[in-house]
């Protein structure tokens, strides 16, 4: 996209702009409890949380400059999470749950937009779907290997899953020729409806037999 506005529509435009200010906040929420930083560090986290896919994405897709940079709102709603997450997260915990729906929607909307862009620009049906993965944990696999800490998609909570299901419907419905705004949200509303129930019934993705049962850590942070 070379424009400096995006051309999504509407619903999946409000979606969009709605997550990324949902990733900038949690994750820089993750950076506050995960290291100590100041305002610089816990924003420019946040930031990377929320951005960083996208822009893995449109650099691997030749999209340049990437769409969130060309966007004033996108960066702008990402640094703003930064910044309310900077200073208000002794309170932030408190709404918890209500943070976490706005992540969910936010990593609904990213596997889906990314997948779509990257089969806008010929990309065949398994690089499509990947790239939507990673538009949608990109940022917070980023975010967490600098602050140390193994990135919380390859942890065992249910979060990866969620995006790769609805990165493969949109790609699915584009081959079939069904693709258009209703399979969009469609997809976005499969990806939101199965990361909520991981959340709400504590469903985590399988692991080796040998480590099960040892209650391990297994993060909840966004991406």
């Amino acid at each position: 996209m070379q424009t400096g506005m995006s051309l999504e529509p509407t619903p999946l435009l409000a979606l969009d702009l709605t997550g990324t200010f949902a990733f900038g906040l949690n994750g820089a929420l993750t950076a506050v409890r995960a290291a100590r930083l100041d305002v610089v560090g816990v924003v420019v986290l946040g930031m990377i949380t929320a951005l960083g896919g996208g822009i893995i994405r449109d650099v691997l897709i030749d999209s340049l400059p990437p769409a969130t940079l060309m966007d004033w709102r996108y960066y702008t709603l990402a640094a703003i999470g930064g910044l309310i997450a900077f200073a208000l997260s002794k309170y932030l915990r408190r709404i918890g749950t209500a943070i976490t729906v706005l992540d969910a929607i936010g990593l609904s909307t990213f596997a889906v937009i990314g997948s779509s862009k990257a089969l806008a620009a010929g990309l065949g049906v398994a690089p499509a779907i990947l790239l939507g993965v990673v538009t949608a944990v990109g940022g917070g696999t980023i975010r967490d290997t600098l602050v140390r800490q193994i990135p919380s998609v390859l942890r065992s909570d249910l979060y990866a899953i969620p995006a790769l299901v609805g990165a493969a419907v949109t790609v699915a419905t584009a081959e079939t020729g069904l693709y258009g705004l209703p399979a969009e949200l469609g997809a976005t509303t499969i990806c939101f409806v199965i990361r909520m129930l991981g959340v709400r019934y504590g469903l985590n993705a399988p692991e080796p037999f040998e480590t099960r049962g040892r209650g391990g850590a297994r993060g909840r942070d966004t991406q």
